[in-house]
């Protein structure tokens, strides 16, 4: 295998020492921060009687929606500050952010104080995110970059898998408050790595302030939406990044409350003891987010295979394709209670996201006015921010109304006159389920079915499919009325 006149282990010999720490750097932060968001939600909604916070869907929808917006509306400025106090500081002023963040929210209980201070763990990341992309690009060229941001974004997976992965482990043995240990222990490392390890290069001077940088910066930002074709691309990728986001907003939850992941755990303890406690985390039933992982580790073992087929496509026939069947994955993880159904769904979703997502600043790129294309590409978080804001919505309050096994459960013992007592610290949610079962005269396991029966809280899977398939028939539409006329005058 070679890369331009360089062998592959030429490129890879090619690389600096920048490159390897920056690359590093995103490993050990996603591992944090997805060794948290992944079981977030569980963490929100779960009962306090085993450590959970007990909060309602909506409020777990606008502390993961709302937060995690702004965390990708935040690199406009956190950029443009890092390029004027330099990337050592930024990074130093991120990591200590999100080390105290990250223990100080395994430290709150109320859902105030945990929204303030997960928003001071998204500044954090925010002051990260833009610094180490930034790292590389000064660290490769044309040479090697190709490669090198296939190796950056190949960290971001492995630690994306391996966060979630050892969470799962600690929250069933060792309880909640270690994740976020966990979390501010990685961070710390990182901040060992810039301190000692890292050597800024020299910045180019800029007169400009820092308000007037930013200033620039939005007035750019705002140059390249006025374009038309770019701003409908970018409303139309804010539905993927809405049904993308379900995965672990929504997902984790309805896993919690639907899937019998006990039988998913001794049907695959059957066939190999070993992966059944790895997924269960030494538990007896299989954790929402060792499934939910399975998308993670997927993208890590079949990125490249999949890669190499979409290189033989147009970029927005992989798009499309990447959307359809990322659209029946998610719509297979919802519409049933059984769990290897669960497990197919996700791989399916995997493998769409794995079509969709490296294409799409290709895509941007088609559109971009020659000599634009950086302008143009600045905007890809837009839609990533309005994705995670509408998620608010979806997993939150129609999730609430609709799938939430609580929610279902209180209006069923309602209407059937049977007097409850309401939940608080002393009287929990387990507690609850366990007399409502009682007086409703179920087991557990048969009332969850009756509710399954008589509520469909699957139904949730119309929307959050239907909003896939409104981006794919706009996608389509967009690639006949732009792309296939700007193709054919380049021909």
């Amino acid at each position: 295998m070679s890369t331009g006149k360089k062998s592959f282990f030429g490129v890879i010999k090619s690389f600096k020492g920048g490159f390897w720490i920056a690359s590093m750097m995103e490993l050990l932060e996603r591992w944090a921060w997805y060794g948290l968001f992944a079981v977030l939600a569980l963490y929100l909604t779960g009962s306090t009687d085993e450590g959970g916070l007990g909060l309602s869907h909506i409020e777990k929808g606008q502390i993961m929606g709302i937060v995690t917006a702004i965390l990708y509306l935040l690199p406009l400025f956190t950029g443009v500050i890092a390029d004027k106090i330099g990337y050592k500081i930024s990074l130093i002023i991120a990591y200590v952010l999100l080390i105290s963040g990250y223990y100080v929210m395994g430290e709150v209980q109320s859902y105030a104080m945990v929204f303030i201070v997960f928003l001071w763990v998204a500044v954090g990341a925010a002051m990260f995110k833009p610094v180490a992309s930034a790292i590389v690009t000064k660290n490769t060229d044309e040479s090697n970059s190709t490669l090198g941001f296939g190796i950056f974004y190949m960290m971001v997976n492995i630690g994306g898998f391996v966060g979630p992965a050892l969470s799962s482990t600690l929250r069933t043995q060792f309880g909640w408050k270690l994740i976020f240990i966990q979390a501010a222990t990685v961070i710390a490392l990182n901040l060992v790595i810039v301190l000692l390890f890292y050597k800024e290069k020299d910045r180019e001077k800029n007169t400009e302030t820092i308000s007037e940088a930013i200033k620039s910066s939005l007035v750019k930002i705002w140059e390249a939406v006025k374009d038309s074709r770019l701003s409908v691309l970018l409303i139309i990728m804010v539905g993927f990044w809405t049904m993308f986001n379900q995965l672990f907003y929504t997902l984790p939850t309805f896993i919690e409350d639907w899937v019998n992941t006990k039988a998913l755990h001794d049907s695959i303890a059957q066939i190999s003891p070993w992966i059944a406690n790895a997924m269960s985390g030494g538990g007896d039933s299989v954790k929402p987010e060792m499934l939910i992982n399975l998308d993670a580790g997927s993208i890590i073992l079949f990125q490249l295979i999949v890669s190499y087929f979409v290189l033989k496509m147009r970029h927005v026939s992989a798009m499309i394709t990447g959307f359809f069947i990322a659209a029946i994955g998610i719509g297979i993880t919802f519409y049933t209670g059984n769990g290897f159904y669960t497990i197919l769904g996700i791989m399916i979703f995997a493998i769409g996201e794995m079509m969709t997502n490296p294409t799409f600043s290709s895509f941007i790129a088609l559109i971009s006015p020659k000599g634009k294309e950086a302008l143009y590409q600045g905007t890809y978080f837009l839609p990533v921010f309005l994705g995670n804001f509408l998620t608010t919505f979806v997993s939150g309050n129609l999730y609430e109304a609709w799938s939430d096994k609580l929610s279902l459960l209180q209006s069923e013992v309602a209407n059937r006159g049977i007097a409850m007592p309401e939940i608080t610290q002393t009287f929990t949610k387990n507690d609850y389920f366990a007399s409502a079962s009682q007086k409703l005269g179920m087991t557990q396991n048969e009332m969850t079915q009756f509710l399954w029966d008589h509520y469909q809280p699957n139904k949730i899977w119309y929307v959050i499919t239907g909003i896939g398939i409104v981006t794919i028939l706009a996608l389509i539409i967009y690639d006949r009325l732009v792309i296939r006329p700007k193709e054919a005058k380049l021909k």
